[in-house]
């Protein structure tokens, strides 16, 4: 019985589909913490979540130089390569319940770097929250990100 009421769940929440993520979303600097990693400028991230299919845009502004990326995912869980400045970076990126699970990894070097991010939806669409922990040779850091829909 238990197993049936779980499976209900399940084919519940996927009826309503996945959080609407698809939009132009700019950081908040005041809410967001880098902890030791520089802050950032700005950034701006362009999303867009058509089925499985998720892909970003973002552009990002530091005090040394301005950047842009474009990274593109599928939502259930299969590895997927995307072309980034040191090379290229394996990831995956799948739903638990509503929230969305990306985890990614790269050589650097003889170093693998590797980040799992928990992106977050506002129940009313207008704030996206993403808690990075990156896994680095020198320990582990912590992000979070806040975005503002714009």
């Amino acid at each position: 019985m238990k197993k049936l009421f779980a499976a209900a769940i399940v084919l519940a929440a996927s009826a309503f589909g996945a959080p609407n993520l698809t939009g132009d979303w700019k950081l908040n600097l005041q809410k967001s913490q880098y902890g030791p990693i520089p802050t950032p400028v700005e950034v701006m991230r362009k999303i867009k979540l058509d089925g499985v299919n998720l892909s970003m845009h973002t552009e990002q502004k530091t005090v040394q130089r301005d950047s842009s990326s474009d990274l593109k995912y599928t939502t259930d869980g299969k590895e997927c390569i995307n072309k980034v400045t040191n090379g290229d970076a394996k990831g995956t990126a799948r739903w638990e319940g509503d929230t969305l699970i990306i985890e990614s990894s790269q050589m650097n070097g003889p170093q693998e770097l590797k980040s799992r991010e928990v992106w977050n939806l506002s129940s009313d669409g207008k704030t996206l929250t993403i808690q990075t922990h990156l896994t680095l040779p020198q320990g582990g850091v912590d992000v979070k990100q806040v975005f503002d829909r714009q």
